[in-house]
């Protein structure tokens, strides 16, 4: 899927991005190996719906400059107030050039060893990856109907990637699995009330010194 956001060259700087962002405007910027730092202004309608979809691992192709560039998000600053995004970094991408981003993993299915009394357990939530930019993932997709028992396991090396696309972690790096949930049993003790009548009993029998 092809991901396509307009973008503007922003002169505005200090209190004049505010005015920006109070129009429904973006303020960001792109740079790269090949690019130099640029300043820019997006819909921030329109930045808000590609971030959904295409998420911080695919490639959008930024229009309304000189020429259309291709990028990665890099970076993504939000209000610590208010919320949503004020300010974003786009990188640039050499195209034949391969690049390494981090992919969420998406899971998905039904593990039947969770009706045996266990419990999922997601160690890895992302893997690191390697490929072209034609070849980025959104996410990589987990089934783990797989895990059919407590010693079940999916590790990176059972991840399905398309050709072109190299996951740098360990093959044998654990995914996910479904571990047997163990109950404590609680031992309660039992007071014996005649044991303690009859240390009473003794106690005020004993003497006075």
């Amino acid at each position: 899927m092809t991901f396509t956001l307009e973008a503007s060259p922003r002169t505005e700087t200090g209190k004049k991005v505010q005015a920006l962002r109070s129009a429904g405007k973006l303020p960001a910027v792109v740079y790269g190996p090949k690019q130099a730092p640029t300043a820019l202004t997006l819909s921030k309608a329109d930045f808000d719906k590609i971030l959904k979809e295409a998420g911080e691992s695919s490639v959008i192709t930024l229009t309304g400059l000189d020429k259309s560039t291709d990028v990665l998000i890099h970076d993504v600053a939000f209000d610590a107030r208010k919320g949503g995004v004020v300010h974003v970094d786009f990188y640039a991408i050499e195209k034949g050039k391969k690049i390494t981003v981090d992919v969420p993993l998406s899971f998905v299915g039904e593990a039947p060893a969770l009706k045996l009394g266990g419990t999922l357990t997601k160690v890895l939530h992302e893997v690191e990856i390697e490929a072209e930019a034609t070849h980025l993932l959104k996410e990589i997709i987990v089934d783990i109907s797989t895990l059919v028992d407590f010693d079940s396991q999916i590790h990176v090396r059972d991840l399905v990637v398309p050709a072109g696309v190299h996951i740098k972690d360990s093959g044998d790096d654990v995914v996910a699995l479904v571990q047997q949930v163990k109950e404590e049993s609680e031992e309660v003790a039992v007071l014996d009330m005649s044991a303690v009548e009859v240390e009473k009993k003794g106690k005020a029998e004993e003497p006075a010194a």
